[in-house]
């Protein structure tokens, strides 16, 4: 293995080509951890009920569609990451697997995705809150959400993994109280449907190819952060194998609790078309476990989303910058690429994200804000199976035996998937997004004589 790079000022020993200045100290299990806590165990509280009524019944094949889509690109990414283990996430591996003009309007795509989540996630907190305390100041707890978030993210270490810890094995308790509570319900009680039955994933008398395609641009909200573990590559110990493994385990893990609460839920409440989009499976919770399980889903899921969630997508994002900022491809480079010598975490790029995720918190509808991130996610992903095909097929000319299948055939399946996934949006996410991506092609042009010095790059020998 050698490191090739164009820029000889950035030639280091290091194998991903740059000077290793994050602390490489995350074991397997905390980039699982992290993967689960960025989708978010308890996610279908957020758009179940909207993809339910959209899908006409059938969110969880919603939920089933969208890990599937979501299986063929991790794989592309478990390719990448034992390719290129550096910091980044989708913008490093199409810089390096297609081209690095492309690969920044990859990464320009996530930090519209990205920076959009964490004032998502803490919207999502106050509307919950605002139901069942309506008296408190909704602008107070956004600016304490946001500044414990931003305060644990950029200091780090021990304290950030006590949280996470907690916060996740919270979440898992709380899924399986209510999945007990709807078992009981369903079918000790006979509710509900009465019984398991298929058309929860399956219903001929509603479903349709458009209304799958439109309820996935909602549903996948729930899958969307299992790349930000590469974001952590250069603080992983033995990157090349941990965070593909990683990728994938998180991935099978959250796609099995999405689809158990998704069908549980479903068998609860069979109506699907008086559900409220915002409030409805708080509302199945009720009917499957009583006002207690109700309040506590609610005043709970307002925290673990609120603050447990935001935590790794806010690290995430603030890497993101710090990856783009030292390849020097983004405005303000020299702010962003910053790294605090004390703590060892990108502290400008974190601050930066915590103010934004303020403003947006206060000013962005909540539906607008989730097929936004959507639509950021699906081209990014999109983006990362071609560069699979690109990569290792053409310009490594990997042929041989089960290399077609790796490479070529299985990421451009993944690729079709989410094409299908993106013909869903409705046109004003489509005009948002395409001029977010036009202003990302101009910043480009304008900075094209900062690319004849190209990032350092690993070449096989």
């Amino acid at each position: 293995m050698q490191v090739s790079t164009h820029n000889n000022s950035q030639q280091t020993s290091k194998p991903s080509g740059y000077q290793q200045e994050l602390r490489r100290d995350q074991s397997t299990w905390q980039l699982v951890r992290f993967g689960l806590l960025c989708m978010l165990p308890i996610a279908p509280t957020q758009v179940w009920a909207a993809a339910h009524v959209t899908s006409m019944g059938m969110a969880p094949l919603v939920y089933l569609f969208g890990a599937l889509a979501m299986l063929f690109t991790a794989l592309s990414y478990k390719w990448m990451t034992s390719e290129f283990p550096v910091a980044g996430s989708s913008y490093s591996y199409v810089q390096r697997g297609m081209h690095p003009y492309i690969g920044f309007l990859a990464g320009w795509l996530i930090v519209m995705d990205y920076t959009i989540v964490p004032g998502l996630l803490v919207k999502f907190s106050t509307i919950w809150l605002g139901t069942i305390a309506p008296q408190f100041p909704m602008w107070l707890i956004i600016l304490v959400f946001v500044g414990i978030v931003t305060a644990v993210v950029a200091i780090n270490g021990k304290v950030a993994n006590w949280v996470n810890n907690f916060f996740l094995f919270g979440q898992l308790s709380l899924i399986a109280i209510f999945l007990i509570c709807a078992f009981k319900i369903v079918i000790i009680d006979g509710y509900g449907f009465g019984g398991f039955s298929f058309k929860p994933f399956y219903n001929s008398d509603t479903f349709s190819f458009n209304a799958l395609a439109s309820a996935a641009t909602i549903g996948m909200l729930g899958f969307i952060g299992f790349d930000s573990i590469a974001t952590q590559s250069e603080e992983a110990k033995n990157a090349r194998k941990a965070v593909g493994n990683s990728v994938i385990l998180s991935l099978v893990i959250i796609a099995l609790l999405f689809l158990g609460q998704g069908y549980m839920a479903a068998l609860v409440h069979p109506d699907y078309i008086n559900l409220d989009p915002d409030m409805g499976y708080f509302d199945v919770i009720r009917e499957a476990g009583g006002d207690y399980l109700y309040y506590a889903f609610i005043i709970l899921g307002v925290i673990f989303v609120g603050i447990a969630n935001v935590i790794p997508v806010l690290s995430a994002i603030s890497r993101v910058l710090y990856a783009m900022a030292r390849d020097n491809t983004i405005p303000f480079s020299g702010f962003f690429k910053q790294v605090n010598k004390k703590y060892q975490t990108p502290m400008n790029a974190t601050l930066f994200v915590g103010i934004l995720s303020i403003g947006i918190a206060f000013f962005v509808e909540l539906d607008f804000l989730s097929r936004l991130v959507n639509f950021g996610a699906m081209a990014t992903y999109f983006l990362l199976n071609i560069a699979v095909i690109t990569h290792f097929l053409f310009k490594k000319k990997q042929y041989q035996g089960a290399s077609i299948l790796k490479y070529g055939i299985l990421p451009l399946i993944g690729a079709a998937i989410i094409g299908f996934i993106f013909s869903g949006f409705d046109s004003l996410t489509y005009v948002i997004g395409f001029s977010w991506l036009a202003i990302g092609v101009v910043i480009l042009v304008s900075r094209l004589k900062s690319y004849k010095d190209i990032p350092p790059v690993i070449e096989e020998v």
